[in-house]
């Protein structure tokens, strides 16, 4: 492992995802930050935006003042369609590295990024130079690529849980219900004007009934492993807490599986994955457990009906859905231990 310091800048480093990985990223041992970037408070401390962050970090300043040679790694934590036109015409500096925590390069298929997103890929030959990396599934082709794209903090939750048992084809795969809860720092900073539930800071919110954005990552992913269809319904709410997610995922075991077997199968298959947490057979869990953490805990739990199953699945939004998962594929990009810089003690004061 190299004993140099690697220089990255942070794009979008004032919103909340922004905050949680220049917090991460200035707790990191090979990590030296040069630039935080924001289109306000421009020559401001990042730490009014986070009491957590130190004065000594970089003023925030307009990437225009960037010098890219001195850059190893782009951090991207942009509203989708800004991503794929900063690293379209930043691509050219061969040395530099990026990773999308923007939906811009998760979806392969340019045509479908359009039906999900309302906007037209803007470099579209660079999604086939991009990798979609969940790293308990991608860490030994990760470093192949120069752009990383960081998943969506649902799809994170339910592919970890799902994925193992699909690979093993020990669920049917028709009339799979997805119920996920999210704190509302999943919306953004300007989750009050995307909202219009007048209670939104004290009641839970159903939104994306029929079409959420996060099902295109779902169905792509699920498509690749599966040859029959696979029918879900997918649906997610929003809790008056700041950050936190727990997948609830109803399944319908293939004859003869019993929840034992999947027991076995889903702690076999993340048994060399440092940061899940497979909890004994019908534990109940919530978020509380992960909050702050890159961990993801997975509890197997028997339901009244001896061929069905739910699987809970927590994790931290903000974490090991966006800023960790950043980290961890950044680790992996550069050769160093996958965990590191990401195993802290969580009982810090916290801004929020």
């Amino acid at each position: 492992m190299s004993q140099k310091k690697i220089n990255v800048a942070i794009v979008g480093a004032t919103g909340y995802v922004g905050l949680d990985l220049t917090y991460y990223l200035s707790k990191h041992p090979k990590v030296k930050i040069s630039h935080l970037c924001a289109l306000k408070k421009i020559g401001s401390d990042i730490n009014i935006f986070d009491k957590r962050l130190g004065k000594k970090l970089p003023k925030i300043s307009h990437i225009k003042n960037i010098n890219w040679s001195n850059i190893d790694l782009l951090f991207l934590s942009l509203p989708n369609g800004e991503a794929q036109k900063l690293t379209k015409k930043l691509f050219k500096y061969n040395h530099l590295k990026f990773i999308d925590l923007s939906a811009d390069f998760r979806i392969e298929s340019p045509k479908k990024y359009k039906k999900w997103y309302s906007l037209e890929h803007g470099a579209k030959d660079l999604i086939k130079k991009s990798i979609y990396s969940i790293p308990e599934f991608t860490r030994t082709r990760i470093k192949n690529f120069r752009i990383i794209a960081n998943p969506g903090c649902y799809p994170t939750s339910i592919q970890l849980a799902l994925i193992p048992l699909l690979k093993k084809s020990l669920i049917k795969t028709k009339n799979i219900v997805i119920d996920s809860k999210s704190g509302y720092s999943g919306a953004g900073k300007h989750y009050k004007s995307k909202f219009k539930h007048k209670n939104i800071d004290s009641s839970i919110f159903a939104y994306g009934i029929e079409k959420h954005r996060h099902m295109s990552e779902l169905d792509q992913q699920f498509n690749k492993i599966l040859r029959s269809k696979f029918e879900y319904s997918f649906n997610p709410h929003l809790l008056p807490t700041f950050r936190g997610i727990l997948s609830s995922i109803y399944l319908e075991l293939k004859d003869s599986i019993s929840i034992n077997k999947i027991y076995s199968e889903i702690k076999s298959f993340h048994s060399k994955n440092v940061f899940i947490k497979i909890m004994k057979i019908n534990t109940p869990i919530g978020s509380g457990n992960v909050l702050r953490s890159n961990n993801c805990e997975i509890s197997i739990c028997k339901t009244r009906y001896k061929n069905k199953i739910v699987i809970f699945s927590a994790i931290d939004n903000l974490v090991k859905g966006a800023s960790g998962q950043a980290i961890q594929n950044m680790n992996l990009l550069y050769g160093y231990k996958e965990s590191l810089g990401l195993k802290w003690n969580i009982f810090f004061f916290y801004f929020f």
